[in-house]
């Protein structure tokens, strides 16, 4: 994993690897959801799409913070998230 990152991010690289999606996909996924809990969220990505509970918890604790820093949810290293690449 990327030397100094830290929290949800950490597990990017290896989602994108098991499940094949960027997570600009996921967090737009989570997004678009009509769902705004952080339990109902991670139980709908593991029901609907297979993600395991550590790695939907990692995406829906990232989506849910960028929230309430008052943005979109968007990948470390996108020029609107603030944040380096991992």
């Amino acid at each position: 994993m990327p030397d100094g990152v830290q929290g949800p991010a950490y597990y990017f690289p290896s989602i994108e690897k098991k499940y094949g999606q960027p997570i600009s996909y996921w967090l737009d996924l989570i997004s678009s959801s009509q769902l705004t809990r952080h339990k109902e969220l991670v139980d709908w990505l593991k029901a609907d799409y297979g993600i395991g509970h550590g790695h939907a918890t990692a995406l829906v604790g990232y989506a849910l913070a960028q929230r309430a820093a008052g943005g979109a949810p968007q990948p470390p290293g996108h020029p609107a998230s603030g944040k380096e690449n991992p």
